[in-house]
């Protein structure tokens, strides 16, 4: 296993120090140019969220070409379908809210601790910074999936960038590895990451690992076995409220910290372009380790370049692609540019006002010692917040997976998938974490690069019109 992980080690600083940062922010701040700085809009795509995305249509975006059907309209098998209803209909906030489930996890809370025990405090800006240039990528990729997604003979949709990949560049074999990736990334990465995260926090209320890891199988067993419809629904009810929760709690610490706030904003800007290491407390980084620890957290957290969010934003009831991609596209900026953000500061802001409480806390622990600015019960508050991020992870990440093994291999590989999904929940509660960690990094490679290159072909069918 150690030999495993120095490999994996290996390949994603190869990777991830240098050539995939480089990719992913060019991309990033092409799109924001191409589409005007669609960053702009966010306000107008928090309203429609709001309000579910229902807001009259005013404008579409009518992109074609030679020999295809009109975007969203690729006919299906049998015509008597047509007119045929979903079975459940699917709302641009209910999208919105799968994605969330599936992205504020526990790269919210130990991602961040990681990130900055590991890059310093400067890898907490280079995050900041992927989620507001990140925003545009979101947008882009899941303009792209509603602009080129399949019907379903029910009524429903079918999109994501295996979709675009195979139907629109017509690379069946790209569209597979995206795919098979997204099953893996399922399978593995986010049950591994969330269900460890689960399981850590319920020990420390005294429960036992293995039950803890039963329980937790069957009880995500019993939201996803009611399939796509059930998934969404939960989602729409958990995430307003443990989202809510968790920033109430940051505001509270940065309210105990607020004198060491300029203070912690300064220090974080010194160590994101200094090329010596930058030490308070015990967390010291450099300028290549602010940048590739900050970007990849950034990235584990809110998906931008990897097209996880354009599954979901393909199933929602829309005929504007811009629009429902304006409502996806927040999801960044809750998850990245604001909860992360605040994460990090509430950590580094008790780094100056309180070292004491830092001392021996590992690298995924450091918020935990910021929750005790709050009081003692602030880590058990804490754990419950995990709790929560991670049980809402592990039924929007079965979403993705799901939709992935449909495009494989259709309904018939629904059942074993899921029966899989539920195991590997309850194996990930045993895995070393930061083994977990190196595989998650190097299983977004096989998300991003099929998704990149469908981006880059495809950029000129993206539109910034709102």
């Amino acid at each position: 296993m150690h030999a495993l992980e120095d490999l994996l080690s290996r390949i994603n600083s190869c990777f991830w120090g240098g050539p995939m940062l480089l990719v992913l922010s060019l991309f990033h701040i092409y799109f924001t140019v191409h589409t005007g700085c669609i960053q702009r809009h966010l306000g107008k795509g928090i309203r429609y969220s709001v309000n579910g995305g229902n807001a009259e249509n005013k404008k579409s975006c009518p992109v074609s070409w030679p020999g295809h059907p009109a975007p969203g309209q690729i006919p299906v098998k049998n015509n008597s379908a047509k007119n045929a209803s979903p079975s459940h209909k699917v709302s641009g906030m209910m999208a919105l809210t799968t994605t969330l489930a599936a992205t504020l996890g526990t790269g919210n809370i130990i991602g961040v601790s990681s990130a900055i025990y590991l890059g310093g405090p400067g890898a907490l800006f280079w995050c900041f910074m992927t989620g507001v240039f990140g925003m545009a990528t979101s947008y882009a990729e899941c303009f792209l999936s509603i602009l080129h997604r399949r019907k379903n003979e029910d009524g429903s949709y079918c999109g994501g960038p295996m979709v675009v990949l195979s139907d629109r560049l017509h690379k069946k074999w790209l569209s597979r590895i995206y795919a098979g990736a997204v099953v893996f990334a399922a399978c593995c990465m986010s049950c591994s990451t969330q269900s460890r995260a689960f399981a850590d926090a319920a020990v420390s209320f005294g429960l036992p690992r293995i039950p803890v890891g039963i329980g937790l199988a069957l009880l995500v067993g019993i939201v996803i076995v009611g399939g796509a419809g059930r998934i969404h629904k939960f989602c729409i009810r958990l995430v307003p409220v443990m989202g809510g929760l968790f920033l109430f709690c940051c505001i509270l610490i940065l309210g105990k910290n607020i004198t060491y706030l300029p203070s912690a904003v300064t220090l974080m800007l010194r160590s994101a372009f200094s090329a010596k290491a930058v030490t308070v407390g015990t967390l010291s980084g450099a300028f290549m380790g602010a940048l590739r620890y900050g970007v990849t957290r950034g990235l584990f957290t809110n998906e931008a370049g990897l097209g996880t969010a354009a599954i979901a934003a393909a199933d929602a009831e829309t005929p504007d692609p811009g629009r429902q991609a304006l409502i996806s596209m927040t999801a960044t900026f809750w998850d990245t540019v604001v909860i992360c953000a605040l994460t990090g500061l509430a950590i580094l802001t008790t780094s100056l006002a309180a070292p004491e409480l830092m001392e021996g806390f590992s690298m995924n622990e450091l918020t935990t010692a910021a929750f005790l600015r709050l009081s003692a019960g602030g880590p058990p508050l804490l754990s419950l917040c995990l709790m929560a991020f991670a049980f809402a992870t592990l039924t929007g990440w079965s979403y993705f997976g799901e939709k992935a093994t449909l495009f494989l291999v259709g309904e018939r590989g629904i059942f074993l998938y899921k029966t899989f999904y539920i195991v590997m929940i309850f194996l990930g509660t045993v895995l070393s974490m930061s083994f977990i960690w190196e595989m998650t990094d190097f299983a977004n490679l096989f998300l991003a690069i099929p998704n990149l290159y469908a981006l880059f072909k495809l950029r000129r069918d993206v539109s910034g019109s709102i």
